[in-house]
């Protein structure tokens, strides 16, 4: 996904990664329920993302494993990192959500987010979410809607 500088061989990103780059530091600035919750977007390019976040005592439940509420934030984050990546205004119609193994405190996940499908309008993406033993924790699709002519970042 990066080019190759021929003017001193070091790897460059492509303008598509380096545009999403850019979109990712402008939502980052006004998104704080993903800085509240302590999630780091890694990586991003267009109709891709992936985003960190360990579980903290206060997002555990009643039987001592993270909410739901929280795994599906996380999951979405990356959704929303993913689909804005083209950087136009790009938000989510719909998503659900299979929890399919409790994370627990101190777990390091991670959720990578990919395209399924793009028009113009409408999108379908799959975020999957591991912990750091590499278990399936979720499975979630979000439904985006993109609000054309408008750019997140200038």
């Amino acid at each position: 996904m990066s080019t190759l500088s021929p003017a001193n061989g070091t790897s460059a990103p492509s303008p598509a990664l380096a545009l999403a780059a850019r979109v990712r530091e402008a939502m980052l600035q006004g998104d704080q329920a993903t800085a509240h919750m302590g999630i780091a977007i890694t990586e991003v390019g267009p109709g891709s993302a992936t985003a960190t976040m360990t579980v903290q005592p206060w997002m555990l439940n009643g039987h001592a494993t993270c909410h739901g509420g929280f795994i599906a934030t996380l999951a979405d984050s990356a959704f929303a990192f993913a689909c804005n990546a083209y950087n136009e205004v790009t938000v989510a119609s719909g998503f659900d959500i299979s929890i399919v193994a409790p994370a627990r405190l101190g777990d390091v996940l991670t959720a990578v987010c990919t395209e399924q499908n793009k028009t113009a309008r409408t999108g379908v993406y799959d975020v999957e979410v591991r912990n750091q033993a590499l278990e399936r924790i979720a499975l979630f699709r979000g439904r985006s809607y993109t609000l054309k002519g408008k750019p997140v970042v200038t």
